[in-house]
């Protein structure tokens, strides 16, 4: 009886710590996403409006993960169900993001637009790619413990997170030195496949 309670204090425990970093991605990406936005509008970067899009998924995806662990003392039916219906809406995000990714993507280079310089740009970029793969550890680590398909497939959309900053950095730079706008909208055709890929195997319950 005593390792039983042991289980599940241990069980709710990861829980909890899965609700806090749900409040964690609400909270940062909702406050990225804005100064995201802000700066592509006064510089008129198409990159950085897009970031901050996908920093708003982000978010959104967050209170998907707030939702289902917010919900406790389910039967392992009903919580069975809230598992697999919280992962496919995270696969869902992964689908409107890799739609958005490929038509910014393919219309930079058809119309060869090439990402403003923007310090405030690089900073908020290179928050990102400090930020994400930690929070992406935390998530997968928990996920693993709990056996839980939604977060594990939420900590894959923050990794994605982590590479669209990652792209969003070396544009804006390679821009900037070398004059080689493509690399943004190449870069997220690349991401754009990751995207299509994890948002499948997550839609299958087949993500690990």
């Amino acid at each position: 009886m005593d390792n039983d309670q042991q289980a599940a204090d241990c069980r709710d425990a990861l829980r909890r710590r899965a609700l806090r970093l749900a409040f964690f991605t609400v909270a940062y990406n909702a406050a990225e996403g804005i100064l995201a936005i802000a700066a592509g509008l006064l510089s008129g970067s198409v990159a950085l409006l897009g970031f901050g899009f996908d920093s708003g998924l982000e978010s959104m995806s967050g209170f998907i993960m707030v939702w289902r662990f917010g919900k406790g003392g389910l039967e392992d039916e009903e919580e069975e169900r809230t598992e697999k219906r919280a992962t496919r809406l995270v696969a869902a995000t992964f689908f409107v993001l890799a739609v958005y990714v490929l038509y910014e993507s393919v219309k930079k280079l058809y119309l060869r637009e090439a990402p403003e310089t923007s310090l405030f740009g690089i900073i908020i970029a290179l928050a990102a790619m400090v930020t994400m793969p930690i929070l992406f550890s935390l998530k997968y680590r928990t996920a693993k413990a709990l056996g839980s398909r939604s977060l594990l497939a939420d900590s894959k959309e923050t990794l994605a997170c982590f590479f669209l900053s990652l792209a969003l950095l070396c544009s804006l730079c390679l821009n900037r030195f070398f004059g080689l706008w493509q690399a943004d909208p190449l870069a997220g055709l690349v991401i754009c496949a990751y995207l299509v890929k994890e948002g499948y195997e997550a839609w299958r319950g087949e993500a690990e």
